[in-house]
């Protein structure tokens, strides 16, 4: 006898045609109402939804964004020094590419990431090509060719938001500088520092880093304190930035008891060389960072930073981006920032 053939039910996919047939309405209808058009009244809407749920249908996606326009995606590029390895990129841009991305997922969008450097891979026409409906850019402002090539986008039409953006033209979210650094300075003259200085620059591409100095000035001067800069050389790590202004205050025979750094991986670079020095932290000098990035609590001895609310950060970021999506005002730009007091400004007794 020979083997008996089986028959499966053919597979089929629900249409909003069957959903239409189901709920008893046209099938533009049901497109209308699951698309949340006010022109259907809420019985109607509630029908179609019970017929969808009934069939198991499932909105189809790419149609509907061939429908509407758009693709709900956001590109986010982030910007790396010429030939950085990826895993050397400041800890701080890991941390906001994160909240960006849970901002962005939290709104029901995707994300696109790419990270880019020279001119063989800088890419940011992803609306032309229909793969985004908008663009976050964050990364280094050591990069300025990258940063040129999007500001003449983002002036070009491109909807874009930035992170640290050199150029005032492009839309823009930044920590509140100028509030951390006065935070940070005023941490440093309570806890008993009397001469504090500051490593950072006033005419670094990083506009940050201008504003926390400005900061840092207004909290000295407010004390009756004397400013003094040391100023990072640029083109070098944020590291190699801290040792030299390490060096270089050791070689003056430490004129101040305390730092303010203007960024927590600058603090870090500052701290190796001044404990391979036999400089004690924070006995002899009181250190302290700004960013908040993990490496910094877990610094010999802990390293105190001013923080900016990532979450916050990435929120403000997708949703200035979303606002110029659909045409409306957003005027928020700076993120709340908390002191993290550790021990590296604890100032013995």
């Amino acid at each position: 006898m020979g083997d008996t053939a089986t028959t499966k039910p053919r597979a089929f996919r629900v249409t909003s045609f069957d959903v239409a047939a189901e709920a008893g309405v046209s099938q533009s209808t049901v497109s209308r109402a699951l698309a949340g058009d006010p022109v259907v009244s809420e019985a109607t809407r509630a029908r179609v939804f019970e017929a969808a749920r009934r069939l198991n249908y499932a909105v189809d996606e790419n149609a509907a964004r061939l429908r509407s326009g758009r693709t709900a995606t956001l590109a986010v590029v982030v910007i790396c020094r010429p030939d950085e390895d990826r895993k050397d990129l400041n800890p701080f841009t890991y941390s906001l590419l994160g909240t960006v991305c849970a901002a962005a997922s939290a709104r029901g969008y995707e994300t696109l990431v790419s990270f880019q450097d020279g001119p063989e891979n800088l890419s940011g026409r992803y609306e032309d090509r229909r793969r985004a409906d908008g663009l976050i850019v964050i990364g280094t402002t050591q990069n300025l060719p990258a940063w040129t090539y999007y500001r003449d986008l983002g002036l070009g039409g491109t909807r874009m938001v930035c992170w640290g953006s050199p150029f005032d033209e492009l839309d823009w979210i930044r920590s509140d500088n100028h509030a951390g650094a006065l935070l940070a300075t005023r941490h440093l003259i309570e806890a008993g520092y009397t001469a504090p200085a500051c490593i950072g620059s006033e005419g670094s591409l990083q506009r940050q880093f201008k504003e926390r100095y400005d900061g840092y000035c207004e909290a000295m001067q407010e004390a009756g304190l004397t400013p003094r800069l040391v100023e990072i050389e640029e083109g070098l790590s944020r590291e190699e930035q801290g040792r030299r202004a390490a060096c270089q205050l050791i070689d003056q025979g430490l004129p101040c008891d305390a730092v303010f750094a203007v960024c927590d991986e600058i603090a870090l670079g500052t701290l190796r060389e001044l404990s391979e020095a036999g400089v004690a932290v924070p006995c002899r000098l009181g250190l302290i960072g700004f960013d908040g990035i993990r490496a910094s609590a877990n610094a010999m001895p802990p390293l105190s930073s001013i923080q900016p609310d990532f979450a916050a950060a990435g929120a403000m970021l997708v949703d200035k981006l979303l606002a110029t999506i659909a045409g409306e005002p957003n005027s928020d730009r700076r993120v709340p920032v908390t002191l993290l007091a550790r021990e590296s400004t604890r100032r013995p007794a």
